[in-house]
């Protein structure tokens, strides 16, 4: 019952023979991307018309158009005349007009003096709104059903 024997291995068991010319692969180590800055419209700077990329921006000085950027740092000394379009605001400054983001944080300090469409809105005590605040609607996932007509081929006139 626990006698060890040992099985009979095949006679025509596959055998691997090394290829005639050795294969070398090489393989390059992942690039890292060098982290984005975040470009930067300093305080001493006033830029007439819109602002646009895919980036980050801080803005410290005075834009007077609209910003589209992906995420939109207004500073202390920032100041914005137009809409804002971004996936993320971070307010501290003065923006007149309109932003629609994802995210909206608006500090202590800023001044806001337009309508805000986000999906979430953050407000520090001190921070001065005036204008809407309008959530995104996310359209209801709707079900279409579609009726199938099937037609079968005309049977021939018995005679």
């Amino acid at each position: 019952m626990f006698n060890k024997k040992t099985k009979a291995q095949p006679a025509s068991a596959p055998r691997l023979e090394p290829l005639a010319t050795p294969v070398t692969v090489t393989v390059e180590p992942a690039r890292k991307q060098p982290p984005k800055v975040a470009s930067l419209i300093s305080s001493d700077i006033s830029i007439e018309g819109g602002v646009t990329g895919d980036g980050e921006l801080q803005i410290d000085g005075i834009v007077r158009g609209d910003v589209r950027v992906a995420r939109l740092m207004v500073g202390e000394t920032g100041h914005v005349e137009g809409s804002v379009f971004a996936e993320a605001v971070e307010v501290r400054g003065r923006v007149v007009g309109a932003i629609t983001a994802k995210q909206v944080r608006l500090y202590g300090t800023s001044y806001i003096d337009g309508d805000i469409t986000h999906e979430q809105l953050a407000m520090e005590t001190g921070a001065f709104f005036q204008g809407r605040s309008l959530k995104f609607q996310r359209p209801a996932q709707t079900t279409v059903i579609v009726p199938t007509v099937v037609v079968s081929p005309a049977s021939e006139p018995q005679a």
